[in-house]
């Protein structure tokens, strides 16, 4: 991967999109390492896949099984995280359902700047960040005890940024990247329970958002105690877009295909024809109706004498219509219409018997 990386990177920087550099990436992933052997890690800004492969990939090597998830926008990068990526979908992330405490690992390197004020619900309220919509939306999916990797403008981390990270996460750490072009920091994290703010932790993020932690660089060798990725127990969890285009459902089809219906068309669809066994005993009207209305009559038939007719079978049906009369102790008399309903099994045909009856129709009634 560190070949391909920065010419993917080339590739992929249009549109105010630029992927996390290769020297961050190098740095966060040696603070990484594994608690479990079956590992799901998200990145639901994924762009061409590239930055989460090689964490997968980093974490694969410390002997766990990693699957790695995606989501992103543009249709070609979206693409081309398909190729490197056990399941991405291009998607907004608003459209993507995944399933809260489902992920061990959340690589966060979201939209930078401010998303479009929507005024006529937000009254005179500014427009928020999108670091802080995308946070809202995606941290939920970590497990407790989960690992966050946050990349924002260190600017962003403001009292409520400083806030939503102290009351969902332990064991913050906040670094500046290697690579200052945006002026980003890395801020690394471990899901918990409580609901409580740290006033000290809140307290170092806001001094660190307003520029007092622009030495603490990422190091190039992490000392600390490194942050365990946890294996998630309790199935594959929910990871799926409410809509899809034609071209991502064709390509689930062709990926499915051995599960489907497809395969076994002929089997449930194709068997060969067997000959009807006779009934044990003559069929009254109700089974007849059965039969008919199942279409079991049907084909050529040919009778004892020698007629051979094109029959085909069915039932409809009817009201049979009958008045009852009473009459009461005054001596007037009621009258009641009575209709029920009753099926009516009709076999018409066409005569194929030689002779002057050939074509002649018939019913069967």
């Amino acid at each position: 991967m560190a070949l391909i990386f920065p010419r993917l990177a080339r590739n992929f920087i249009k549109n105010g999109y630029f992927p996390t550099d290769q020297a961050t990436l190098e740095r966060i992933v040696v603070a990484l390492d594994v608690a479990g052997n079956a590992l799901r890690i998200l990145d639901p800004c994924c762009g061409e896949g590239a930055a989460l492969h090689r964490v997968g990939e980093a974490l694969a090597e410390c002997g766990a099984a990693v699957q790695t998830f995606g989501v992103e926008f543009d249709a070609e990068r979206a693409w081309h995280a398909k190729s490197v990526l056990h399941l991405a979908i291009h998607a907004d992330i608003q459209d993507v359902v995944v399933a809260h405490r489902s992920m061990g690992l959340l690589f966060l390197n979201p939209p930078y700047g401010d998303a479009v004020a929507d005024r006529a619900q937000t009254g005179d309220k500014g427009p928020d960040r999108l670091e802080k919509i995308f946070f809202r939306r995606t941290f939920q999916s970590l497990a407790f005890g989960g690992v966050l990797v946050l990349i924002v403008p260190y600017y962003v981390l403001d009292a409520e940024f400083a806030g939503l990270l102290s009351r969902n996460f332990d064991r913050i750490r906040f670094h500046m990247a290697p690579e200052q072009q945006f002026k980003q920091c890395v801020v690394f994290g471990v899901r918990r329970r409580s609901d409580r703010s740290e006033p000290r932790t809140v307290s170092a993020l806001i001094a660190a958002g307003k520029g007092e932690a622009l030495d603490q660089v990422l190091p190039e060798c992490w000392t600390a105690e490194p942050y365990a990725v946890p294996e998630i127990a309790g199935g594959e969890g929910h990871f799926h877009a409410v809509r899809i285009d034609a071209a991502q459902l064709a390509a689930e089809v062709a990926r499915l295909h051995p599960h489907t219906l497809w395969p076994q068309f002929r089997i449930h669809f194709g068997g060969t024809k067997c000959a009807h066994r006779p009934p044990l005993t003559e069929m009254g009207r109700w089974h007849l109706a059965l039969a008919l209305a199942a279409g079991q009559a049907h084909g050529i038939v040919t009778s004892g004498s020698g007629r051979t007719l094109l029959i085909k079978g069915d039932t409809y049906k009817d009201k049979a219509r009958s008045v009852e009369f009473a009459e009461s102790p005054d001596g007037t008399v009621s009258e009641t219409v009575i209709l029920t309903d009753r099926f009516v099994p009709v076999i018409r045909g066409i005569d194929f018997t030689p002779g002057s009856r050939f074509g002649s129709v018939v019913t069967i009634q």
